[in-house]
Parts: structure tokens; sequence; C-alpha cells
């Protein structure tokens, strides 16, 4: 009973580090302002660039990358501990290899759920792209740097942070599949990219349209 309510008590962890409504805070803290009032209505960089500048977004962006890579530092760290410590009877055929790749698995859907569903806002959120991109980059630093790339190259020809971000998740799922990844990997990926898409619905129509905005541009 100990080891299954340390686990859950782990993934809540992942899920509340998911739901600093890191756009939000900034735009209390720095204006005074509720950041879903303004811009495109995000509390995702991008809106943080429209509404508040430069040097925010970034920050908010550094920060919601580092809240997905610290999910997945926490867990690889917490789960062996966890394992040491005499009170603790995990399941016989739970060994810590092989439960790893899933703990990694479920830390990172957490932190997703937590950005795109944070607590703190009423169970709303961002689009998880940002830290979406530092779990991969702290499970599988390749598909993080292809993923960050796709999304680079995207933004410098057609400057819609969009359609850049709906690209880094479908090349993140090429990457991860075609690398030698464990199941639980390639689970989380095909399930948080499919994740971040579903999220961006609102961009797709405005890009079928032809009126989702060009970064530079006001929303």
């Amino acid at each position: 009973m100990v080891f299954w309510i340390a686990s859950v008590a782990g993934l809540a962890i992942a899920y509340l580090l998911g739901s600093t409504p890191t756009g939000y805070l900034a735009g209390k803290l720095l204006k005074g302002i509720d950041i879903r009032e303004h811009g495109s209505k995000s509390i995702g960089a991008t809106n943080v660039l429209r509404t508040l500048g430069k040097w925010p977004a970034l920050a908010v962006l550094l920060v919601d990358v580092l809240k997905g890579a610290a999910a997945i530092v926490f867990a690889r760290w917490f789960y062996p501990w966890f394992y040491t410590l005499p009170s603790v009877t995990p399941p016989a055929a739970l060994d810590l290899q092989t439960l790893m790749p899933w703990v990694v698995c479920l830390a990172g859907l957490a932190v997703l759920l937590g950005h795109g569903r944070s607590i703190w806002l009423n169970f709303t959120g961002g689009k998880s792209a940002a830290t979406g991109l530092g779990v991969l980059l702290a499970m599988s630093w390749p598909v993080g740097l292809g993923a960050a790339a796709a999304f680079g190259v995207a933004l410098a020809i057609v400057r819609i942070v969009s359609l850049g971000s709906m690209l880094a998740a479908l090349t993140a799922i090429a990457l991860i599949c075609g690398l030698e990844q464990p199941l639980p990997y390639r689970l989380l990926v095909i399930a948080g990219s499919i994740y971040v898409i579903v999220r961006h619905r609102a961009n797709i129509q405005r890009l079928l349209a032809g009126t989702e905005p060009r970064l530079g541009k006001a929303a």
C-alpha cells in the first residue's frame, strides 16, 4: 500500500510542476493583468511576447521547458531512492529496471496534463508545447533537439508559432519511432504529441482560414 500511495504522490508532484501557470503569473506580477483577457488569451510564451514583451516571454518559455524537464528528472531520482527505503515493499513483478521507463512515461503525461489543465486556473491552461519540449530533452535529448530544430526551421520560414509547434510534435513522433527507444517512451511521445496538436485545434481552424497571426503581428 505504501508503494502505491507514494507512486501516486510522485505523479501528483509532476502534475503540480506542470500546473504552475508561468504566463499567468508573469501577467499578474509585471502588469497586474490576467493575460487570458489579452491578445490570443493564451498563457503561453507567444501571447506573453505580444502582451508583455520579449524578456518576459523568454523567461516564461524557459520556465515552461524546465517544468517538463524537472518532472522527468524528479521521477528518475524519486523512484530509485524510494526503492531503497526498508519500509517499502514493491510488487515482486515490478523490478526497478522494468518500472523506470513506465514511470518516466507517466510523469511526462502528468506534467503535460498539469500545464494544459492547471488546478490553479480552474483546469484550463496552455497548449503544452514548451513543457513537452522539456520532457523530450530530459527523456531523450536527440528527439528533443530534433523537435526543437523542426520548430526553429518552421518558425524561420513561416513565422507561425502554432504551425511550428505542431510540426515539432510530428517530428518527435517520427524520431522516437525511428530511434532505439523503450516502448513507454514511444507511447509517451505519441500520446503527448497528439495532446499538443489537439490543444492547437483553434489554431488549426485559423490556419485553414488563413487568419492565424504570424510572429510580430497582433493576434
